[in-house]
């Protein structure tokens, strides 16, 4: 029987420790049996978000396992860590460590294991608004920017918020297989499974910080029908401008052009389907859009540096 242990800062991000703790609780409904313990340095705290936590038990006394896991959530990081008033924090930590269990940090989680002297010389993330921070404040450590979490070891770290969901999942998926993961993934309504090495920018996000209705709703037009031939032309009767107009107005509110966008969609698209489906390349080309295979293995070459049967077998 394993003990997933949950370390409870003050501040504490709620989604950070909620999101993790319900993909175990979904685990053990599908006939795993994980024991959950809630540690810290004081009985209650109050998290980011204004709810308090009562019941939090001291970690002092508590023996780890190979077979356990311990996740740091984040916090609000306008809260100090006060490396003196957490030595005994890390003095189990690498404890912890010493008896091969697996520690996990999720988004400014990852500052406290920086503390401790567990990322030295370590692969490891946060979230991308702290990724320079923590490279500054511990060059140290390995930093990696854009991926969705690290594994190095029996030590994990994961960007944060929904993040500490795929890390979970990649967690299961290794003690119990993909078959279980992906039961429980299905359990979370968590369509789609991501890598650790899957860049925090998505292309579905990263080219939305605009309040044109217009823009957006091209936006969702293309993203949602990339097997279909859409021209300028119908593309711009869709929110009533004139082709010169869509196309000079996506440019400004976005970055980027109409083509450019599809073409990202697409390739994300069809990495995805290559990674998560067992399509052959010749419907996932059709489904992205492409007019064949070949089409698709030159755009994933030119874009990406390698074909599809590489992302099929890594």
């Amino acid at each position: 029987m394993a003990t997933v242990f949950f370390y409870i800062p003050d501040q504490l991000h709620l989604l950070d420790l909620s999101g993790v703790l319900q993909a175990f609780q979904e685990s053990n409904y599908l006939g795993e049996d994980y024991q959950f313990q809630f540690i810290g340095n004081q009985e209650s705290i109050d998290t980011s978000s204004g709810l308090s936590l009562a019941s939090i038990v001291s970690f002092e006394g508590l023996a780890t396992t190979q077979e356990d896991i311990i996740f740091i959530p984040g916090f609000d990081t306008h809260q100090a860590i006060k490396s003196e008033e957490h030595q005994d924090f890390f003095a189990w930590l690498n404890e912890a460590n010493q008896a091969g269990t697996s520690i996990c940090s999720i988004c400014t989680g990852a500052f406290f294991l920086a503390k401790s002297g567990l990322l030295s010389d370590r692969s490891c993330t946060t979230h991308w608004r702290y990724v320079k921070k923590l490279a500054q404040d511990f060059p140290s450590l390995r930093v990696q920017a854009n991926v969705l979490f690290t594994k190095d070891e029996n030590i994990y770290t994961s960007a944060g918020i929904v993040t500490g969901i795929d890390l979970a999942l990649f967690l299961l998926e290794e003690r119990h297989g993909a078959q279980h993961a992906a039961e429980v993934a299905k359990e979370l309504v968590v369509y789609k499974r991501r890598q650790g090495t899957d860049s925090q920018e998505s292309v579905y996000l990263q080219y939305r910080n605009h309040h044109d209705e217009r823009i957006h709703k091209v936006q969702d037009w293309i993203v949602h029908n990339l097997e279909k031939a859409a021209t300028l032309e119908s593309l711009a009767e869709l929110v009533h401008l004139s082709p010169r107009n869509l196309t000079r107005l996506f440019k400004s509110q976005t970055g980027i052009t109409i083509s450019d966008f599809r073409n990202q969609v697409r390739v994300e698209k069809a990495k995805s389907l290559l990674t998560h489906s067992e399509y052959k390349v010749e419907h996932i080309a059709r489904l992205c859009g492409y007019s064949s295979p070949k089409q698709l293995r030159t755009i994933l070459k030119q874009q990406l540096g390698y074909l599809p049967s590489r992302i099929r077998t890594s």
